[in-house]
């Protein structure tokens, strides 16, 4: 049978110049960096496919993907407006969407009307912020995101949180703000990008603690250190880990075979690919 798989965090070229949307920029150089850094073996430039809306489908099912999850972005440096990531995504049966807020650019009043919008008019599956990239930075378990916690509690859609070590400020890229974020909201299910790479052990701890955390690594799964992940969900993590590719930083076919080879036990690789991607997006797949 063919491996089910969910990519959580897939985004076109086309979607922005940070994502390589035009050659000779320094962003496009950025990509290829970064593509590098993280691993990529072969064409540095692979990510010029997704140039086009078309293109980027055709990659998605050249990698085999049963979704793809386009993810939002609203900070002071970069905005992708809820409605691009919808038009984008609700085109195809391939794509699932992530909205976005910045509840400090917003204000409290229109961070809660827009996120509901991006949820239940839209169609997007969940609410992507990121406190470390904020003017000033922030840790999650800020009090000026609380009203959109309490929100999404009640709607049942998961916050997704940028992590990692692109923090401007690395000592925003703490996990233990999500210990107190998932301590002072239970229902609220957390997934974390990047999975706080470096500080790996530290994410694990309090994904042990916290069943409602979820760590989505991504790229950062082939660094040093990954294997502590690894070992993490061979043991008690099974439920609580996702696959992401992070593409166009990093091929998806490359990444999905680099997953499967990683060391994860063969009976937890469906849940990783696409049962608890199924679970936390509240898909009606099977």
């Amino acid at each position: 049978m063919t491996q089910k798989i969910i990519d959580m965090r897939c985004r076109p070229a086309y979607l922005h110049n940070f994502f390589g949307k035009t050659p000779g920029s320094a962003d496009y150089d950025v990509v290829r960096w970064l593509n590098r850094r993280v691993g990529t073996r072969g064409d540095d430039e692979h990510f010029t496919r997704s140039s086009t809306a078309s293109g980027f489908l055709d990659e998605i099912r050249d990698a085999g993907l049963t979704r793809a999850v386009v993810v939002g972005r609203h900070t002071p440096s970069q905005h992708l407006p809820n409605e691009d990531i919808h038009e984008i995504v609700s085109g195809s049966n391939l794509l699932e969407g992530i909205g976005s807020v910045d509840p400090v650019l917003l204000g409290p009043a229109a961070t809660l009307a827009e996120a509901d919008r991006a949820i239940k008019t839209l169609g997007l599956r969940g609410i992507d912020i990121e406190p470390g990239w904020a003017d000033p930075a922030r840790f999650p378990d800020d009090p000026v995101y609380h009203p959109l916690y309490d929100l999404l509690q009640d709607l049942g859609a998961p916050v997704f949180l940028m992590s990692g070590p692109t923090t401007p400020d690395h000592r925003f890229n703490d996990p233990s703000a999500v210990a107190n974020l998932a301590r002072t909201f239970p229902r609220l299910e957390i997934a974390v990008y990047h999975g706080y790479w470096p500080r790996v052990q530290e994410i694990v701890g309090v994904a042990f603690r916290h069943e409602t955390v979820h760590i989505i690594p991504d790229m950062y799964l082939f660094q040093t250190g990954g294997s502590a992940y690894v070992e993490a969900v061979n043991g008690f993590l099974g439920d609580q880990f996702l696959f992401g590719s992070s593409y166009p930083f990093r091929p998806i076919r490359q990444t999905v075979e680099d997953f499967q080879a990683i060391g994860f036990r063969d009976d937890l690789l469906d849940r990783l690919f696409f049962g608890n991607a199924v679970r936390l997006l509240n898909l009606k797949i099977s």
